[in-house]
């Protein structure tokens, strides 16, 4: 599974669009600019998050000219251009963003994805944990669970089990531990462990293909046919395009 979907960091974003946040610039901003600066940061962000590139940068740029100093444009800035493919634009506006506010758990976060998409492993834990590690920052298991999945990226289950239960000891319904815990449980064997993190996970997620399918691969372990079934025509019903419906139909699973 891919780190924290990128979705979930946009959303982020968007909770720090309305804060009194102070630019950290020695430039002298009047509150009409610092206006301009948010509003513009916020369609931005908007536009970003359904997918509307252009439009996105020319509001963001409008927040840069309004306010240069302004870290969470910088910080949205980097996230657009990591979403286009342009990996060297999107670490330098990142590195902006937190050469202004070095603490700022949301660039940190950002920053730490982008750090391990690009196979940068222990820059991203990392940084991961620095965001985690800041006393201000309200979410911490978010940044632990980002150090999780990236650990797995780099084929360290273990070192992933302990972000992941140290997120869910801050907060047991961080949905994206759960279902991996979930997944790691499998893999080692221990399948009612597995069911058990997956019955945690529905608690306050709704079913993807991914889980289904892992419901499946559990309960023909533990040898519940029904449960087998119902997660089966679940998966039929709801994805039948996905990958996971094509390997159930290639299992034979009833």
């Amino acid at each position: 599974m891919k780190i924290l979907q990128s979705i979930w960091m946009i959303f982020i974003m968007l909770g720090f669009c309305g804060c009194d946040l102070t630019t950290g610039s020695a430039v002298n901003v009047s509150p009409r600019s610092n206006e301009v600066a948010e509003a513009n940061l916020n369609l931005g962000v908007a536009y970003l998050k359904r997918g509307e590139y252009e439009k996105a940068l020319a509001k963001l740029n409008k927040a840069l000219s309004a306010d240069p100093g302004y870290a969470p444009t910088h910080n949205a800035l980097g996230l657009l251009y990591q979403k286009i493919g342009k990996p060297e634009q999107a670490e330098q506006y990142y590195k902006r963003a937190l050469s202004i506010k070095p603490d700022d758990s949301l660039t940190l976060n950002n920053y730490g994805q982008f750090l391990c998409q690009n196979n940068r492993y222990d820059e991203a834990q990392e940084t991961f944990l620095k965001a985690a590690n800041n006393p201000l920052y309200d979410a911490p298991e978010i940044a632990i669970t980002n150090a999780g999945t990236c650990a797995l990226k780099n084929n360290q289950p273990d070192v992933a089990e302990n972000y992941f239960r140290n997120a869910l000891d801050k907060n047991p319904k961080v949905s994206v531990a759960l279902i991996q815990m979930a997944e790691l449980s499998y893999r080692q064997g221990n399948y009612l462990s597995a069911r058990a993190y997956l019955q945690r996970y529905l608690e306050v997620a709704e079913h993807t293909a991914n889980s289904l399918w892992l419901g499946i691969r559990i309960e023909k372990e533990l040898g519940d046919k029904n449960a087998i079934s119902s997660y089966a025509l679940s998966l039929r019903n709801n994805f039948p395009e996905s990958e996971e419906a094509r390997l159930l139909q290639e299992s034979g699973a009833k």
